[in-house]
């Protein structure tokens, strides 16, 4: 199993916290948005006196009120569409067991979700990456290369809109050629779209279940960790249209049992937050991004893509080896008494030798907090050039 690009410096910043040293963490997509107050109240006033298991595809109820959430979203599925997973992770992992058997291929734009690899790797399923790049600012790549890396083995395409770590939004045009070929070759369109909700500049999210003759090839991945800024409930959901899928993924769904009650019942309440939550939330997003786009942009030697969704960048900087400088910034370098953890890049990729000196900022944090953090970045990498 590969290791977690986000998680494996951990210990690094757990030794540091130790030393006396405040670490700022960039490298996590961990919101400091507050959870609304309608999910936690639910589990708060709960009158529920046995904690019982809930049905396997989670609770009706709350299947129904996701279904009528996506109506909202030009989205028409019914709750029998829809099985609740223990998170958008658990999700994933069903749909590669369900459309894939060990050595059978997915085709991924890279940079990806490193997590994609793992779930990946814990089946037996191989990814096949095509490189989008940062001078684009990580479009899709064109379908000719798609069309190139097709096989016998190939069962499906996989995209992540908008994208983590890249920030980078597909437009209708693109999610339809993608359909084209999806159609063509027979494969399965699969989209994780947990950062619908964070769409910028006025663009709009086009969900791959809106695209119409795409019904049993659509496989939508979703979660309640971002939207509603509730990482820790670990509910998520995987949504088609093609019955036989649903009813195989549903068969990895009764090993684990039940999704947990209580999750359940706070992402049931969630689906009741008023819009000018997000709302709000967007506007603070944008403004986080441009600020740090701003920031980033006047250290020499760096590039930075700009995102159009999502709350991640990815950013190349003037080092041979970010992973090893994300280690030094922990060990070795602080600034008035704080440093940064950022996530190095090469993690997001599944082609050996990609993404060596880029990083993945996720800009979770207060405003302030994002201007110190670029500011200790920018003194780290001159003291870390001149070793």
């Amino acid at each position: 199993m590969p290791a977690s690009p986000i998680r494996k410096l951990v210990p690094y910043a757990e030794a540091a916290k130790k030393r006396g040293t405040k670490v700022i963490h960039l490298n996590i997509g961990q919101p400091d948005i507050k959870t609304p107050e309608i999910a936690l109240d639910a589990v708060r006033n709960h009158t529920i006196e046995v904690l019982a298991y809930s049905m396997t595809e989670g609770s009706e109820t709350y299947r129904k009120k996701i279904a009528a959430y996506y109506a909202k979203n030009s989205i028409a599925v019914s709750a029998d569409d829809i099985i609740v997973t223990t998170g958008g992770s658990e999700a994933l992992s069903f749909v590669m067991g369900t459309i894939m058997d060990a050595e059978d291929e997915i085709i991924i734009p890279e940079p990806f979700y490193a997590n994609y690899n793992g779930f990946a790797t814990a089946l037996g399923v191989k990814v096949v990456p095509i490189a989008s790049s940062i001078e684009s600012n990580f479009a899709l790549p064109p379908i000719a290369e798609f069309e190139e890396l097709i096989t016998p083995k190939t069962k499906a395409i996989l995209i992540c809109n908008p994208g983590n770590p890249t920030g980078y939004l597909y437009s209708k045009e693109e999610i339809q050629q993608l359909a084209e070929l999806v159609k063509k070759h027979n494969l399965f369109l699969v989209a994780d779209e947990v950062y619908r909700e964070f769409a910028y500049d006025g663009r709009e999210h086009y969900s791959i279940l809106r695209e119409p003759g795409l019904e049993d090839r659509a496989i939508m991945v979703d979660s309640v960790s971002k939207r509603y800024s509730m990482c820790g409930a670990r509910i998520g959901c995987l949504v088609s249209k093609n019955q036989e899928v649903i009813q195989t993924a549903l068969k990895f769904a009764q090993a684990r049992l039940s999704p947990p009650t209580f999750a359940q019942i706070a992402s049931e309440a969630a689906l009741d937050t008023p819009q000018s939550y997000f709302d709000a939330v967007s506007k603070e997003y944008v403004e986080r991004r441009d600020l740090l786009v701003a920031e980033l942009q006047k250290i020499e030697g760096v590039k930075v893509a700009v995102p159009q969704g999502a709350f991640y960048c990815v950013v190349e900087l003037p080092v041979s080896n970010s992973d090893d400088f994300a280690q030094w910034l922990l060990e070795k370098f602080e600034m008035d008494g704080e440093t940064v953890m950022v996530a190095p890049a090469a993690g997001f990729y599944a082609t050996p030798g990609l993404g060596k000196n880029q990083i993945r900022i996720a800009y979770v944090l207060h405003k302030d907090q994002l201007i110190k953090a670029v500011h200790i970045l920018a003194a780290a990498l001159k003291e870390y050039n001149v070793q």
